[in-house]
């Protein structure tokens, strides 16, 4: 009898962002498939009995090669059990689920997605800047900064255009790269930037300043690091709620609340 695969996002660090469809898959899978990057309080939830198999890549370290990964996920739902399949973020951004539920529709194997959300989202938003925002971005665009050996070249120009937030996964290697080309394309060198490090959890660092500035930001940031570019990220400053504003933490999880104007206090939400 064969089994299926459920291929769950398990959001961007902090564990109670994971969805409820994520964690009742996790509740009932017999194997859970797992990347480095998942917070090690959701793989608590686990079934009874569900083995757990560690399929990580650690940067210039051990890791499992993608086609093995496949494997793995088609023998086990070969073997007739519930497999979970348990990535960072959403495992359809940056996250190579395309390509595993390409080897189980090969493998005849049925499948399932539970959407996560994704690091660009959920680490902006702890850090208080907004992706679009009616008076300074109308889009925004995510790349990533590791891409295949043969890939194309990236289109500077379009992402050098103004007006756009530009969020970079993977991206602290390429920060001099980026900030050079996407300054000699015409985006301004004074464009705020950001390095968000560890973002949602207990010990998420920013660290701001200009694009011209970026690979010096970068080289401070721990990893995992996300890289915003754009006029939003100057918002911060007034919309940090999370670790503090610059000098400012509280008692309760580091977490910042903007305090209300003094008119405003005591009023009915």
């Amino acid at each position: 009898m064969s089994g299926r695969v459920v291929l769950v996002g398990a959001g961007p660090g902090d564990p109670d962002l994971i969805t409820v469809a994520g964690l009742k898959a996790l509740r009932e899978a017999d194997v859970i498939v797992t990347d480095r990057l998942v917070p090690e309080a959701l793989l608590a939830e686990a079934g009874e009995g569900a083995e757990i198999i560690p399929v990580g890549k650690i940067p210039r370290g051990k890791f499992t090669p993608q086609e093995r990964i496949n494997e793995i996920l088609v023998e086990q739902a070969l073997a007739g059990r519930v497999v979970v399949r348990f990535k960072g973020g959403d495992p359809f951004v940056f996250g190579r689920g395309g390509e595993e539920l390409e080897a189980l529709r090969e493998a005849g194997i049925p499948f399932e997605v539970v959407p996560g959300i994704t690091a660009a989202l959920g680490a902006a938003a702890y850090a208080g800047i907004p992706l679009t925002h009616r008076d300074h971005a109308h889009g925004a665009m995510f790349i990533t900064g590791h891409r295949k050996i043969d890939a194309e070249a990236p289109d500077w120009p379009a992402l050098a255009q103004n007006r756009q937030t530009l969020v970079v996964y993977m991206g602290t290697i390429k920060a001099a790269e980026l900030s050079r080309e996407l300054i000699a394309h015409g985006r301004a060198a004074s464009t705020p930037a950001a390095v968000i490090s560890c973002g949602t959890l207990p010990h998420q660092q920013v660290f701001s300043g200009s694009l011209a500035e970026l690979p010096e930001l970068a080289a401070q940031a721990a990893q995992p690091a996300l890289l915003v570019i754009g006029e939003t990220v100057a918002l911060r400053q007034d919309l940090a709620w999370f670790g503090g504003q610059p000098d400012q933490q509280d008692e309760q999880g580091g977490r910042y609340v903007q305090p209300q104007p003094a008119a405003a206090a005591g009023q009915a939400a």
